[in-house]
């Protein structure tokens, strides 16, 4: 499809995969302007300095942008009705269409290498990515995280017709698109139950030309008997100069998802786990900011379902030093879907030692449930022995974990969608050193 004729406003577009198809839609001739109440609140300004560069035209979202001259306004799932853009939108009968479809149209007219599953996504399409770009095959990539190895970007603009991008089910939407190659990583509960992701999944690997799919996963392996020709991987065979830099059992099961893709793709096994051991990992997912001189390492990290978290706790956990961990909830939702699941994983991981800090629930706006709050879950997890705190609000966790910390300490700030979290990271970093 043509979109030099299309002027797009993506409402929302600092997010990460609304910030990486806007780029990719520039790229292919649109014309985009952004909003983004970040942005009018004059936050994460390098962010948006970066989208203005690469062609992205910042307007207010106070539905000023919203004008005649817009093909439609592109919203993410995260986006509340609420918004003066959608309103003005809706009152000029300009088309109001989600992130996934447009990113669906844009793929499925190319070779496409999808990624989808619960976890992992984000670290295995930049792990794709990177070794298809290692091997001269100047892949564009599309992702929602951003890539250590291609200067923190979540989006690299190479070859438009052939692209690898993250998919996402917690709308539903994965079953948009019809993938050349479709990645399954794993399936456990996160956005919805575990009946309708299987059902969403299968109708993501049926509209696939090829298939690549985790036997460890058990739900995915329950997917397999439909699939008699896929590609699959387990973590019972992995190759012997297979050395990453990034560390977790679940790492190495996200670069046997790449080593597979890259055979279909005809690159040698011996160049793709070279690119694989350069592999430098995605933003916020164990990313270690820094290390103060007395020997505090402090981490950032995206972990934000049991999975995750557990994943990440069991790599933190690793080497025996203590923890100071703060961990705040990525919705109300979430928190008591996972609640129970959430108590057993932080008991089974945290030690006597170890000190876990919880502010309330990150709450975005819109009608939320607010019946659960962090502090029940703090309330269970100290009847379970851990050594486990309240906190209403965030910004009073940071001086809490300055006057804690341990010379040698792993400190780590945990959890999703609230980008104060990393810039807390960064600002703890400095007052620690």
């Amino acid at each position: 499809m043509n979109y030099k004729s299309k002027t797009y406003l993506f409402c929302g577009v600092g997010g990460s995969g609304m910030s990486a198809l806007a780029v990719a839609m520039i790229a292919s001739g649109a014309t985009v302007y952004g909003s983004d109440r970040n942005h009018d609140r004059e936050l994460f300004s390098d962010h948006y300095q970066n989208l203005m560069d690469k062609g992205v035209r910042m307007v207010p979202q106070d539905g000023s942008g919203v004008t005649e001259r817009l093909t439609a306004v592109i919203v993410s799932s995260a986006i509340e009705p609420s918004i003066p853009d959608i309103g003005c939108a809706q009152a000029k009968n300009i088309p109001i269409i989600k992130r996934a479809t447009l990113l669906a149209e844009l793929t499925n007219q190319v070779h496409s290498i999808c990624v989808g599953g619960t976890n992992g996504k984000s670290t295995v399409t930049g792990m794709i990515g990177h070794v298809l770009a290692d091997n001269k095959m100047n892949p564009t990539i599309l992702n929602g995280g951003g890539m250590l190895n291609f200067n923190r970007q979540n989006a690299v603009i190479g070859d438009m017709t052939k692209m690898v991008l993250e998919t996402d089910e917690s709308d539903g939407s994965i079953t948009q698109f019809n993938a050349s190659i479709a990645v399954l990583t794993n399936i456990s509960e996160d956005h919805k139950d575990m009946d309708e992701l299987i059902n969403i999944f299968l109708e993501y690997l049926k509209q696939s030309k090829i298939q690549v799919l985790n036997l460890d996963c058990p739900n995915v392996a329950q997917l397999a008997k439909y699939f008699p020709n896929a590609h699959t991987y387990t973590t019972n065979l992995i190759p012997s100069n297979l050395e990453l830099n990034i560390p977790g059992d679940h790492n190495i099961s996200n670069a046997l998802a790449a080593l597979t893709v890259a055979k279909i793709c005809h690159i040698d096994e011996c160049l793709a786990v070279q690119s694989l051991n350069s592999f430098k990992g995605i933003v916020s997912r164990l990313e270690v900011i820094g290390e103060t001189e007395n020997g505090v390492s402090v981490i950032d990290d995206f972990g934000h379902n049991p999975h995750k978290i557990a994943a990440s706790l069991k790599t933190l956990k690793n080497n025996g030093r203590r923890l100071v961990l703060m961990f705040q909830p990525h919705g109300f939702g979430p928190l008591k879907r996972q609640k129970n699941e959430l108590i057993d994983i932080f008991s089974l991981y945290m030690n006597k030692d170890d000190v876990l800090y919880m502010p309330e629930a990150f709450y975005a706006g819109g009608s939320a449930d607010k019946s659960i709050s962090s502090a029940d879950l703090v309330a269970a997890l100290v009847d379970r022995g851990v050594n486990a705190q309240f906190f209403p609000n965030k910004k009073d966790v940071f001086p809490e974990i300055v006057k804690q910390v341990h010379s040698g300490d792993i400190v780590c700030i945990m959890g999703a969608r609230d980008d104060g979290l990393r810039e807390m990271a960064r600002d703890l970093l400095k007052v620690l050193s």
